[in-house]
């Protein structure tokens, strides 16, 4: 059962500074990312309302249980219509999980970069990632608070099982578009059983890092302690197939 995947470690109801298409000031490891050109105000508006929406509908969901809740009543709390929260996010689930798009763009981008092995480039993302988290919860007034709704939004995820599927489904493209990318640096076709392998292999890193957090978390809410111990187990992990995806490169 997929319980955890890319994107799927965001902290619920409050948002971040890291959000999608937004700088992670307070990453210091991130600073050769390159910046998101200028926002205009439409852009600003759109995506403060995508992020009320999201928020809004997470916290309900926290609440009062993800098939309690209906969209017209996360729009009714937003002040907008249903057909409003669906011009935003295609499908209830993606209310809750979104922010998908951001690491698939990194995805395409990180992979694609033929200078960088793709262990490496799945590690800066991750890396990317969860700075932008361990910064937001360091700025939070009570940070053991926020970890645990943290670990409540896992478990709202695990005890729904369209949130499940959701997930399976996603796991599904995301597979895909990374097999598609790493047969086209070998010069080999998608479905070729390599390429297969060797993004399930990458993808599994989000997994880890996702369990690794939820594990960190429920010991200690220190967000400098938090990173350090996350990021050591994802980089363990990291090493073990660091020798296989080498050599299907090199092929």
């Amino acid at each position: 059962m997929d319980t955890q995947a890319p994107g799927w470690t965001a902290p619920p109801a409050q948002a971040p500074p890291a959000r999608a298409g937004d700088a992670r000031a307070g990453d210091a490891r991130a600073q050769d990312t390159p910046q998101p050109p200028a926002e205009g105000l439409r852009e600003r508006k759109k995506r403060l309302m995508r992020q009320q929406l999201s928020d809004t509908a997470t916290r309900m969901f926290m609440e009062h249980g993800f098939d309690e809740v209906r969209v017209a009543q996360v729009a009714q709390a937003c002040g907008v219509s249903e057909k409003t929260v669906f011009n935003y996010f295609p499908t209830k689930e993606s209310l809750v999980l979104d922010r998908l798009e951001t690491t698939m763009a990194a995805l395409r981008t990180g992979l694609a970069d033929p200078g960088v092995p793709p262990v490496e480039a799945a590690l800066r993302i991750l890396d990317r990632e969860l700075g932008g988290m361990t910064a937001w919860l360091a700025a939070q007034d009570d940070p053991g608070e926020v970890a645990q709704a943290i670990r409540r939004f896992g478990d709202l995820i695990d005890a729904t099982p369209s949130l499940r599927a959701y997930q399976s489904d996603m796991m599904d493209q995301f597979v895909s578009v990374a097999a598609c990318i790493l047969a086209a640096r070998a010069a080999m076709s998608a479905d070729d059983p390599e390429p297969q392998i060797a993004a399930r292999a990458l993808l599994g890193l989000w997994h880890v890092q996702a369990d690794s957090l939820r594990k960190h978390l429920a010991r200690t809410s220190a967000p400098a302690q938090v990173r350090d111990l996350v990021t050591a187990d994802v980089r363990r992990a990291a090493r073990l197939i660091r020798t296989g995806l080498g050599s299907f490169a090199s092929h």
